[in-house]
């Protein structure tokens, strides 16, 4: 991408990889053949070929400034695609039966390489697209700033008793010693568009420990310069539907509160995939002696997260790389 400015006019080209020219420079070829002087000479100058010199004031003789800007490269006409009524029946086939290439060309007749063509250009081509039970494309969507939508939710995790559990000391000797240990419920935040999370653990979900924090979860968020959470995205639970504490607390920041839509947790899916990161990454990712032990490791794997870990709808970048000052602040 290329911006080109003037006294005028700012304008953002998109040129293809490998052009040696943007569409500046073929304007300033073109004033310099229609000055009089020899295409080859310019040509020469520009370090371009006398053909593609040709070529752009050929375009640009029939066109106008229209023909100085990239064409797309997908040709005019593709007489061997697959005909739209069968591209048709293999999309029903992966909506409604989940079946893959290799079981739908046998049903059509067609080749497996060709359904997964058809796949990808329908975007079905990624079993995790879909909704399971409805079998309807997932909308990705992401806020465009940080603030503007913040994901909560709640797991739920069996405590771990002193000497450990049965990942320490085998299925049968865990199981008699985890007896009425209970669970440790963990409740995260999420920043839709960094992808920032904070979780703290506590031994319940009950309203006022979900306002409280939420309230350690929006200051905790004022530290990398998410400074205003403007909405905040819970399941259909009755703290966040019905509790005073709940919308006391999102009063006193200033947010809105937003629930899922019935049976569908993909709404809430960045903290759900969160989640799953967190009993990955932190509460099943050794054998823990203890649950203090466990409850210990959770700072420096919610660190590690934020700070390190490459995530991939962020090309690669940690959560806090979306973040306008993080730069000099964490290591």
């Amino acid at each position: 991408m290329v911006e080109v400015s003037n006294l005028h006019r700012t304008e953002v080209f998109v040129v293809h990889r490998n052009a040696r020219l943007t569409v500046h420079g073929r304007r300033l070829l073109i004033e310099r053949v229609g000055s009089g002087r020899p295409v080859a000479h310019v040509a020469a100058e520009m370090g371009v070929s006398r053909t593609t010199a040709h070529k752009w004031v050929a375009r640009w003789r029939a066109e106008g400034e229209a023909g100085l800007h990239d064409r797309p490269s997908r040709p005019r006409s593709t007489p061997h695609r697959t005909p739209a009524h069968l591209e048709e029946k293999v999309c029903a086939l992966r909506r409604n039966r989940k079946l893959g290439p290799a079981r739908i060309g046998p049903i059509l007749g067609m080749a497996p390489s060709t359904v997964h063509r058809v796949l990808t250009r329908h975007r079905l081509n990624q079993l995790a697209w879909l909704d399971r039970p409805t079998g309807t494309i997932i909308r990705r969507y992401e806020r465009h700033q940080p603030g503007e939508l913040l994901h909560v939710d709640v797991k739920k995790l069996g405590r771990i008793p002193d000497g450990g559990g049965h990942k320490v000391l085998g299925r049968r000797a865990g199981r008699a010693t985890r007896s009425n240990m209970g669970f440790d419920y963990i409740h995260s935040a999420v920043d839709d568009h960094t992808r920032i999370a904070y979780s703290e653990i506590h031994p319940d979900e009950k309203a006022a420990t979900c306002a409280d924090f939420l309230r350690r979860a929006a200051a905790f968020f004022t530290e990398p310069g998410i400074t205003r959470i403007e909405r905040v995205l819970t399941d259909n639970a009755w703290t966040y539907r019905k509790s005073t504490a709940w919308q006391q607390a999102l009063d006193e920041l200033g947010a809105a509160g937003r629930l899922t839509r019935a049976y569908r947790p993909q709404t809430n899916g960045k903290v759900e995939r969160f989640n799953r990161t967190l009993a990955d990454e932190w509460a099943y990712a050794r054998p823990y002696t203890s649950n203090t032990d466990r409850t210990a490791a959770l700072a420096d794997f919610l660190h590690t997260y934020n700070h390190h870990r490459g995530h991939t709808a962020l090309g690669g970048q940690p959560p806090i790389s979306r973040v306008n000052n993080a730069e000099g602040h964490y290591i």
